[in-house]
């Protein structure tokens, strides 16, 4: 059964449809990315998967008993969350809260979760640290363990590497790749960057004019493939 099932999608905000009849679906285990040029919708995908923004028309289904409120997100940061001034514990931890329910507390399954989860991420010398401190590499860690305290099946990552070098941004592509084949999380990822959609990705939508979504080899035989390849990609 499918994880996940976008059916004729349309999205849009204030009027303006900015995507038509999407559809498509997300087998466990999959390894989606979403690419396309600036203003194609990427961003507007993500928030309609995640209920924050509701579709133009069509619909977003959930199987294999996900609920919208156990995908582990993590999204693009913003200069004041960079700046966020509580330590790392507090971060990891506030993945957690969906499980909560009208407990205005963590309990002790929780906080094992979210150890495990820095454990897993290899960040639990971190946990008395001030987030603001961290690097970037560091808080994009950080921020990966909060979404897997929300999940044991679907990461939804949006432009998880902006703004960090080179070293960085490989060594979390390697450690997304670990949690995709070591963990069996699926995972869905906009990213601007072409180069690592290919080299990561069992699927792409590529959103926007020529649109297409299959396998990564079936896309790099297309001609949207080919020539968004040799562009190199597109823009957040």
């Amino acid at each position: 059964m499918s994880l996940l099932t976008c059916q004729s999608l349309s999205l849009g905000y204030d009027g303006h449809v900015i995507v038509r009849d999407l559809s498509f679906s997300i087998e466990p285990g999959s390894y989606l990315c979403i690419v396309g040029e600036n203003g194609s919708g990427k961003s507007t995908l993500v928030k309609t998967i995640l209920g924050l923004m509701p579709p133009v028309s069509g619909q977003v289904l959930t199987g294999d008993g996900l609920r919208q409120n156990q995908i582990g997100y993590l999204p693009q940061q913003t200069e004041v969350q960079k700046d966020f001034p509580a330590s790392v514990w507090e971060i990891v931890l506030s993945g957690c809260q969906s499980r909560c329910g009208l407990r205005p507390f963590y309990n002790r399954a929780e906080k094992a979760r979210a150890r495990a989860a820095m454990e897993r991420l290899h960040i639990e010398d971190l946990s008395g640290r001030c987030y603001r401190d961290l690097s970037g590499g560091q808080q994009q860690r950080v921020l990966l363990a909060r979404a897997l305290c929300a999940t044991e099946a679907l990461l939804l990552l949006d432009e998880p590497v902006t703004g960090l070098d080179p070293k960085a941004a490989a060594d979390f592509y390697q450690m997304i790749d670990g949690l995709n084949h070591d963990d069996g999380i699926t995972v869905i990822m906009v990213s601007h960057d072409i180069q690592a959609a290919i080299r990561c990705a069992s699927h792409i939508l590529h959103l926007g004019d020529g649109g297409f979504f299959g396998t990564r080899e079936a896309y790099l035989a297309s001609d949207v493939g080919r020539l968004f390849a040799q562009r190199g990609g597109g823009g957040p």
